[in-house]
């Protein structure tokens, strides 16, 4: 099947100077996990090109089995430098799609009208999106065909008020993320900071921080070939 994979284009870390972008975990480990089940995937950000990387998603101590492999696979490297515009995009392409998380996400994902047209569209047609981490801040505008938030009411999780804690950025990001979903209606839940949780409602997958991008990607997988729920 065919999946796009949306990364965010956003590299300032608010107002600190520092950079920020999509962690790199949750993006490989999603993509071999999906490209290793046969899967064909298309990389997609709202500037295209080479989306920019956290730095401190490439430290020595945030590396794992997928992003070592990543580090030795010059093609998907290549493909990586390379996404198309997210503008560009026909949704009605894919079976399914992917957003991983990262800070980045928070700023430019979360306002873009091509990211909300491209959610909105695979879930009215029958098909799953599954976001990790941050990511789940592109669900921020998204509607239902009754121009309600698509969240309310939905079971969703995604980065913690206790872990953006733990990761120094409480006064950093323009929200929280658990806060900006619950205000929409959702009906947020969380396990213990930093351990894999991920939940689905219908189409709707949602994984909580970097170790859930793996599970995520095989809920999203499962979906794939589940009957079709709202």
């Amino acid at each position: 099947m065919n999946i796009l994979m949306v990364l965010t284009s956003h590299a300032a870390l608010g107002n600190t100077g520092k950079k920020t972008g999509f962690w790199l975990e949750e993006f490989a480990a999603p993509y071999y996990a999906l490209k290793d089940a046969g899967h064909a995937i298309t990389l997609a950000s709202p500037k295209g090109g080479q989306p920019p990387l956290d730095p401190k998603s490439d430290a020595p101590d945030a590396q794992t089995d997928a992003t070592r492999r990543f580090k030795a696979d010059g093609a998907a490297q290549q493909q990586l430098a390379m996404t198309e515009v997210l503008a560009d995009i026909d949704g009605s392409m894919f079976d399914g799609v992917f957003y991983p998380g990262g800070h980045g996400p928070m700023w430019d994902l979360a306002e873009d009208t091509d990211s909300k047209s491209l959610i909105e569209e695979t879930l009215t047609a029958g098909k799953p999106v599954a976001l990790v981490c941050h990511a789940p801040a592109a669900l921020k505008n998204v509607k239902t065909r009754d121009g309600a938030s698509l969240v309310r009411g939905r079971k969703v999780t995604g980065f913690t008020n206790g872990e953006e804690e733990a990761v120094g950025l409480t006064d950093v990001v323009p929200y929280l993320l658990e806060e900006m979903l619950k205000a929409k209606g959702a009906d947020y839940s969380k396990a213990p900071d930093f351990n894999a949780y991920v939940v689905t409602d219908g189409l709707l997958i949602t994984g909580q921080n970097p170790a859930s991008s793996g599970p995520a990607a095989e809920a999203l997988m499962k979906a794939l070939v589940a009957e079709p729920v709202a």
